[in-house]
């Protein structure tokens, strides 16, 4: 008697192999993984169920006006975060992006500090849809398609 298996059981011992170190794999990705999700919150979201301290989030709203302040050392900024129902107090230490204002969208990546603080580690500022880049801010539509056409 033969003890050799026959080709079409070899095949589902492998088809069956690879499903297994492919549910593995993704398992293993997973794990690796979990700590590396940043997740995304509205004010109102981080007032009602607020992340724990120390894991990293996204924070997204409007840029209150009037909230905007610079500490003494030129670089250290305070501003409200706020979507209508509920305000964020943020804290951003570093360079801003040019479209960064007061009453513009913003998305502020960091961590919920002890105090309640959300403690930004980078900053996106969001424009609207009429967005124009200040060098063709004064330019008519006319001179506007010239420009295009001649950076291309």
């Amino acid at each position: 008697m033969s003890t050799a298996i026959k080709a079409k059981h070899q095949r589902l011992v492998l088809v069956l192999i690879a499903l297994a170190a492919l549910i593995g794999a993704g398992l293993l990705a997973a794990w690796a993984l979990r700590n590396q999700a940043s997740y995304f919150y509205l004010p109102a979201q981080m007032a009602s169920n607020p992340p724990e301290a120390g894991r990293a989030v996204r924070l997204g709203g409007m840029v209150e006006a009037g909230s905007l302040k610079t500490a003494a050392d030129g670089v250290t900024l305070s501003f409200i975060v706020g979507d209508g129902t509920a305000r964020v107090p943020v804290r951003f230490k570093g360079i801003v992006p040019d479209l960064f204002k007061e009453g513009s969208g913003v998305v502020a990546e960091g961590r919920i500090g002890p105090d309640g603080t959300f403690v930004a580690d980078n900053l996106l500022a969001k424009h609207d849809e009429k967005y124009v880049p200040r060098e063709m801010k004064d330019m008519t539509a006319a001179q506007a398609r010239k420009t295009v056409q001649e950076t291309r």
